[in-house]
């Protein structure tokens, strides 16, 4: 098992696994064009790959992405007192169903979580689903209370 950053090569593999972890878990996207999903996640995917914000994390096995994990740095305003450090929001975080309960998905996160604190990152969120909950706390996460949103109208 290879865990690294992503690369350009593996973009159709990212969109692939994105389209396939909604259907997962809400079936009536099946419907929608995946061809105008694959432009708008093209897109979004090189961006962030050349960009200096977004960090993709994947498990391959044998040339193929088995897992992945997306991480963005959102940058803090400076404090008197202190350095100021960004931190990590954790997002579109899946694993093929082939391949899990293996470990593969623990492997991911412990590199990542290595890489948070070796780059001195303040601290990661992730909104978990009600079944990931225990694979997040067993490496490391504290379960929280939602935070407050707003959604225009």
């Amino acid at each position: 098992m290879n865990i690294r950053l992503a690369e350009k090569k593996d973009i159709k593999q990212l969109i692939k696994m994105r389209w396939d972890f909604t259907i997962e878990h809400d079936e009536s996207k099946a419907n929608e064009s995946y061809n105008d999903f694959e432009k708008e996640c093209y897109v979004f995917l090189e961006k962030a790959l050349n960009g200096p914000d977004w960090y993709i994390w994947v498990a391959e096995e044998n040339g193929r992405v088995v897992s992945h994990i997306y991480i963005e740095l959102i940058q803090k305003v400076p404090r008197p007192g202190r350095i100021t450090h960004p931190f990590a929001y954790m997002t579109n975080v899946y694993t093929n169903p082939k391949y899990r309960n293996k470990g593969i998905g623990s492997k991911l996160l412990q590199s990542i979580n290595s890489w948070i604190k070796e780059n001195n990152y303040e601290f990661v969120i992730v909104w978990a689903s009600d079944e990931a909950i225990e694979y997040y706390k067993k490496n490391g996460y504290v379960h929280s209370t939602e935070p407050m949103e707003y959604f225009p109208s």
